[in-house]
């Protein structure tokens, strides 16, 4: 038990994302996309207390993963992460925060927080500097990828058959192409430095999950261009096609923009 990973995707849409990794010595946040107070309460929500988060990761500066930072630094005291870049670029959206709780955690570089592995990775997306996290603790890993455009084989390469894994599906290609979205957002978001689709996810997961992958998660879904039951139909076919044993050698879970799923052990 005292070996133990657990995570919680606290809330997971491109209105906010938030999730929570937790071991017996660290409890850590990775993004702050939402209110202080929501935050607070989606932790309550799985009977865990805001006050006892030790970090706060930041991955990029768009305000779905960053709008709750300032004020989880200043109100508990939170130390935060990012890159140099990203610091620069977050720095209007969060408000002053104490040097002493300012760090700098560098793009495809290892950080030990408290016996936790801490590997941050480039992503494909159009920020200043995107990095997301691959969390290592006892002998387990877990990945956070949302907000790129594409998965590159170096990616791959670092996340290649993580225990748990977060794999963005944020839209559904053709309710993106017949929505109300401009053209101009549109080709944003199915750009290399965009987001990826149901189908772009499923394939990236088939070249990544492997015999040690017990969770998978499916995360940062539109609201507007996507659906849960659509995300999990396409990720469970193309994986099943691909002779990938879905919820028998390992599960897929659904995120929400609202509810935080169970603590789960990875």
């Amino acid at each position: 038990m005292n070996n133990q990973m657990q995570v919680s995707i606290l809330a997971s849409s491109s209105q906010g994302n938030c999730l929570l990794v937790k071991t017996p010595q660290q409890q850590i946040l990775i993004d702050a996309g939402l209110s202080g107070k929501k935050i607070k309460n989606l932790l309550a929500s799985i009977g865990q207390d805001i006050t006892q988060i030790n970090a706060l990761l930041v991955t990029h500066e768009h305000s779905d993963h960053v709008r709750g930072v300032g004020i989880l630094a200043r109100r508990y005291g939170l130390d935060i992460y990012a890159n140099h870049k990203t610091w620069q670029a977050m720095a209007p959206k969060i408000g002053e925060i104490a040097p002493a709780q300012c760090h700098d955690f560098a793009a495809n570089t290892t950080m030990n927080l408290g016996g936790v592995d801490i590997e941050s990775f480039s992503v494909s997306h159009d920020a200043a500097d995107p990095q997301f996290y691959n969390v290592h603790y006892g002998g387990k890993s877990f990945v956070d990828l949302t907000d790129t455009g594409y998965v590159s084989e170096k990616m791959k390469y670092i996340i290649r058959n993580a225990d748990g894994i977060l794999m963005e599906c944020n839209h559904d290609l053709q309710m993106l192409r017949q929505g109300r979205y401009p053209w101009s957002l549109k080709q944003r978001i199915i750009s290399d430095e965009g987001h990826l689709s149901n189908i772009d996810g499923a394939q990236a997961l088939c070249d990544i999950i492997g015999n040690r992958t017990k969770q998978v998660f499916l995360g940062h879904l539109s609201p507007e261009n996507n659906l849960k039951k659509l995300a999990h139909q396409t990720v469970a076919t193309t994986l099943t096609q691909n002779d990938l044993g879905v919820d028998h050698d390992f599960y897929l879970h659904d995120t929400d923009p609202q509810k935080a799923t169970p603590l789960i052990t990875i």
